[in-house]
């Protein structure tokens, strides 16, 4: 393979951060940012599963920093940007923390519902802007939000995560106009269902456990209704991420990337 072409893929020589990075696609992200050449500056408030993704990272070879960040303050989310610029700038900001709950909008309670937009599009929100910053005074850096296939289609019980994710989409394209002429680039990806931590509210029993034959019951169903007939696994969304952080993608800004096996095609 021509290596000027693989090289367009990688980020040697770049500084990458990736927020929520503890588990699941967060954690994939962030060993594929290392194993295609990038020095790691992550967060999460999962200080316990950062240290693992960081061992990952490091196993493949890439050096990683970790601090423990809570999005829900956006004080935090500053100094953590000031700390990870300090390391020697920031080229490429992957925003991947997220919850979710289910509850229908008439049994909603208001700390459910605050909890879901603290995370989901506040912490989304801030850390955009504090990246943004950054890089608008470099002149250049890749910005991917995490989005999901959920702002494009309606499920039962999922108004308040759906929302957040519709709203990071609009975010990610406006912040796209705003720094796009100061070399900034800004998209988004949108997962189908995949299987990380995120999912396993659906298949829990009463004593916390995993009911397999549960999880295997939804994860086919969710898989006969994409296109492709499968479900995701954490790298098929690190992947996209990759091509969004990498030059390979130096002409895409103010878009939202489905990795979901054809569930949605808005």
């Amino acid at each position: 393979m021509d290596q000027g072409l693989l090289a367009t893929f990688g980020l040697k020589g770049r500084r990458a951060v990736v927020i929520g990075a503890a588990s699941g696609i967060g954690r994939e992200t962030a060993v594929t940012f290392g194993r295609a050449g990038a020095a790691l500056v992550l967060g999460d408030v999962d200080e316990a599963g950062l240290a693992e993704t960081a061992d990952r990272a490091r196993a493949a070879g890439a050096e990683a920093l970790t601090r423990r960040l809570d999005v829900r303050d956006p004080g935090a989310i500053q100094a953590f940007a000031d700390w990870a610029d300090a390391q020697g700038g920031v080229d490429v900001w992957a925003n991947v923390a997220g919850v979710i709950a289910s509850f229908e909008m008439v049994e909603a309670d208001t700390a459910a519902f605050d909890r879901i937009l603290d995370v989901n599009l506040k912490g989304t929100y801030w850390g955009a802007a504090a990246a943004a910053r950054i890089m608008s005074a470099r002149g250049r850096g890749s910005i991917i939000n995490t989005s999901s296939t959920g702002a494009d289609n309606p499920s039962p019980g999922l108004s308040a995560y759906s929302l957040t994710k519709a709203a990071v989409n609009m975010l990610t394209r406006t912040l796209a106009v705003e720094v796009g002429p100061k070399g900034v680039r800004v998209n988004a990806v949108a997962p189908g269902y995949t299987d990380t931590p995120m999912v396993t509210h659906r298949f829990r029993g009463p004593d916390g456990g995993i009911d397999q034959a549960r999880k295997e019951e939804i994860f086919a169903g969710r898989a006969a209704k994409a296109a492709l007939r499968r479900t995701g696994e954490p790298i098929d969304i690190a992947m996209a991420m990759l091509y969004l952080a990498s030059d390979a993608s130096s002409f895409v800004t103010g878009q939202v990337l489905r990795p979901n096996g054809g569930t949605s095609m808005p």
